[in-house]
């Protein structure tokens, strides 16, 4: 009998596969199927389908797609790489989904919806040699490509392959050029700044009636007007945006033309007494969504409505951009930064806590102030970094105390009108247990930026601390309306615990901590503070079980260094149940 002729055609094909799959699963098993099956929903297979491919296998933690064009292969691999990292930028490390991607151009076997031969071993084996986020590709792919995606390429070297007769001739991706050049924008009109740059375009009217025509208008610019507050932000000014008004545009061509990185836009509709705002920011290097919210309001006060809208949106938008300008300069090594990078870069390793972390950040803060002595918010930080450590016990008091007044002070000199001076003096003072005095500094960083929600957040803590619950739980509460997805937010959540500890509503302080670890398991004072609240509602067995696991992360936690050495409660009630409920729980004097 002849032999059934075998189909054959040439193809590029995609193999990726999550690294360290099985590490994730067995820590996690329902939370690493649950986000990968996000990241397949949300990124990865919309974007593979975006680029005309189809995906022709999936195992497991493993993918393989064929795409007619390489060049298509090509940009979405750098896409899926880049928007992968922008999506695990707030992840802690060892729980991050990263992705290796081989890719190559070979003939390929086709029985029925499956491909085989070398074609599509070789693509795997790349893959395996690929370092976690990243890309390694054949000579082939390299030859196809050329003028066409414009990625800078480190030779590997003819390689021999497992099962490959030929050694092949890779090349690994570089991570800082990952953007295809089907994706770059064209040189600009203008000179990026160094700092974070926005144009607020005008929000579209679809209804075409005048009365929704001026609130988008006014409210496109009180936005303007409050960013343009904080004056780490390069703004472009209403009369260069509104020049864009009533026309349609890629954005990525109106970032070139005003010089800008970042581009917020947004729509209002009104249906009866409700109105329904959009917006959303994008970055215009890839015209790849930052962040996007929908709000629908109750039209009673139009005016009181607009002054909501834009201050959610403001609020939203900053820790927002700092975390985009955090992704923009991650692959840049640390000796390359200016101030500003430093400063970017540093906020970053703030938000995760862990005592890495902030090691990482007072580094990246005192290269800031050298680089810049003059920097006022440089100073600001590298104290917040120092008090951090602080309140999460890694630190000495009496060292971290006076080198973060010294940088508090330099920087209230040097900018008494900058908020984050006045916040890390409200900080300092927290610590230090003089909670008047705290209040007054954030309400002052407040007066300041009124959108700063680090600021009404950490007053809730030094509110919770003084006792005063219902005042606390309000500043929380606007913190977490302002910027819910904010990396600060399991601080928020740590600081209403306490303010429902101090009222004796223990299940909603244990709910609240909860919250915060489930975010950020390193955060020690609320492992402390939830032990307190299960003592409070009976659960002491419990609590000395969370108090053993606090102890295993830091042997050296005691009550009189944690419970006695700083930010105590200003109540001696609240401060003596706290106490108590630490020694039930097995907290060591």
């Amino acid at each position: 009998m002849p032999l059934e002729r075998v189909e054959r055609r040439l193809a590029a094909i995609l193999a990726a596969d999550v690294v360290g799959y099985s590490r994730l699963m067995g820590l996690n098993e329902e939370g690493t199927l649950a986000r990968l099956k996000a990241h397949r929903a949300e990124l990865i297979d919309p974007s593979i389908a975006e680029h005309n491919g189809r995906i022709v296998n999936v195992a497991g933690d493993g993918l393989l797609v064929e795409f007619a064009s390489v060049v298509d292969a090509a940009i979405c691999a750098v896409e899926l790489q880049r928007r992968m990292g922008e999506r695990n930028a707030d992840i802690p490390s060892d729980q991050r989904i990263e992705l290796r991607i081989g890719l190559n151009l070979g003939d390929v076997m086709v029985d029925g919806g499956d491909l085989f031969g070398d074609g599509v071993n070789i693509a795997a084996r790349l893959e395996g040699l690929a370092e976690p986020g990243g890309i390694c590709v054949s000579q082939a792919v390299v030859d196809q490509t050329g003028g066409k995606v414009a990625l800078n390429l480190e030779d590997c070297g003819m390689r021999a392959l497992k099962n490959i007769a030929q050694p092949i001739h890779v090349y690994r991706v570089r991570a800082e050029d990952r953007v295809p050049a089907a994706l770059r924008p064209t040189e600009p009109a203008f000179t990026f700044p160094d700092k974070p740059s926005i144009a607020v375009l005008p929000f579209q009217n679809p209804s075409g009636d005048p009365m929704q025509e001026f609130f988008a208008d006014g409210m496109v610019e009180d936005i303007i007007t409050a960013l343009s507050k904080l004056r780490w932000f390069f703004v472009i000014a209403r009369n260069s945006t509104f020049a864009y008004k009533d026309r349609s545009g890629d954005v990525r061509q109106v970032a070139r033309d005003l010089g800008v990185h970042y581009v917020l836009e947004g729509s209002v509709r009104r249906s009866g007494q409700r109105l329904r705002i959009t917006a959303q920011l994008i970055d215009a290097g890839s015209a790849g969504h930052i962040w996007a919210e929908r709000y629908d309001r109750e039209v009673t006060d139009i005016f009181a409505v607009q002054d909501e809208i834009t201050q959610s949106v403001v609020a939203a938008i900053e820790p927002q951009l700092y975390a985009a300008e955090h992704v923009r300069i991650q692959s840049r090594p640390p000796e390359s930064l200016d101030a500003w990078g430093c400063v970017i870069r540093a906020l970053w390793h703030l938000g995760r806590i862990t005592r890495d972390d902030l090691e990482s950040a007072e580094q990246l803060l005192h290269r800031a102030v050298s680089l810049g002595p003059r920097y006022a918010k440089a100073h600001s930080l590298l104290a917040f970094a120092k008090l951090s450590g602080v309140a999460r016990g890694s630190s000495d008091t009496a060292i971290a105390f006076p080198l973060a007044e010294q940088h508090v002070r330099t920087a209230l000199a040097l900018d008494d009108n900058d908020p984050w001076s006045h916040f890390a003096l409200g900080l300092l003072e927290t610590l230090r247990s003089q909670q008047e005095e705290a209040i007054a500094a954030f309400r002052r960083a407040i007066e300041l930026n009124a959108n700063f929600a680090l600021a009404h957040g950490c007053l809730g803590g030094s509110l919770a601390f003084a006792g005063k619950s219902d005042a606390a739980l309000e500043a929380i509460e606007r913190a977490l309306r302002m910027s819910p997805y904010d990396p600060f937010a399991p601080l928020f959540s740590h600081f209403a615990a306490m303010a429902h500890f101090a009222s004796g509503n223990y299940a909603n302080g244990v709910e609240r901590e909860r919250i915060a670890l489930r975010a950020r398991p390193a955060l020690l004072p609320a492992r402390r503070l939830l032990a307190a609240c299960l003592v409070g509602l009976g659960q002491v067995d419990h609590a000395r079980v969370v108090i053993a696991d606090a102890l295993k992360a830091d042997p050296g936690m005691s009550i009189g260094k944690d419970a006695f050495g700083y930010a105590v409660f200003g109540r001696q009630a609240d401060q003596e149940r706290y106490v108590a409920a630490l020694r039930q729980a097995g907290l060591p004097e």
